[in-house]
Order: structure tokens, then sequence, then C-alpha cells
């Protein structure tokens, strides 16, 4: 088992980039728009519901790609084919960013466990 220590840093780090990546994201790329940009970004959050088909919602020695449907590999490849139309485009980015920083966190915990 993972030291909780581990575990509050992992998680504030994480939750934090969620919030900071959109954000400079929104900045160099959509500067005129950037609020808008950081808006649609950030609700693609939402995509995290599908935790709550998960018994326990929360379990921080899980790694969320690969077990929560919309976290699996075919919305993945979708959230990729989103990226190609333009109106898609910021939603497509927010939720590969929110992939991105989930599979850095599987690869942090592995890294930490083994």
């Amino acid at each position: 088992m993972v030291e909780e220590s581990f575990h509050l840093e992992r998680i504030l780090t994480h939750n934090i980039l969620h919030f900071i990546l959109p954000l400079a994201t929104a900045w160099l790329f959509y500067k005129c728009q950037w609020k808008k940009a950081f808006i649609i970004m950030i609700l693609t959050m939402l995509v995290d519901l599908d935790h709550f088909f998960s018994n326990p919602i929360f379990d921080p020695n899980r790694c969320g790609i690969g077990f929560h449907p919309l976290h699996s590999w075919p919305p993945i490849g979708i959230y990729c084919l989103m990226f190609l139309h333009p109106f898609l485009r910021l939603a497509s980015l927010g939720l590969l960013i929110h992939m991105f920083l989930d599979g850095m966190d599987c690869l942090w915990l592995e890294l930490k466990t083994n």
C-alpha cells in the first residue's frame, strides 16, 4: 500500500493541473477568446461523472484510464477524431488534456508503487 502523504501530493497536483493546463492552453492558443476556451475545456471535466459507475467511486490506487467508461480507449479515439472538426475542437482539446493528465497520474502511481 502506498503511503497517504503520496496520495495527497499526487491528488492535489493532479487536480491543480486539470485547471492550469487548460488555462495555459486557452491563454497561449486562444488569446482573443481565452475565457470562452478555458470555460469549454473546464466543462469537459464533466467526463469524470463516469466515476459514479464505479465502486468505490474514488480509489486512490486505481488508474482511471481503461477503467472508467469514458476514460477507455474507444472514447479516447473519438475525442481524437473530434479534434478534426472546428466546432468540436475545444471540447476535444479539453477531453484530450484530461485524458493525458489522467494517464500521467496512472504512470506516477505505477512508478511509485513499483
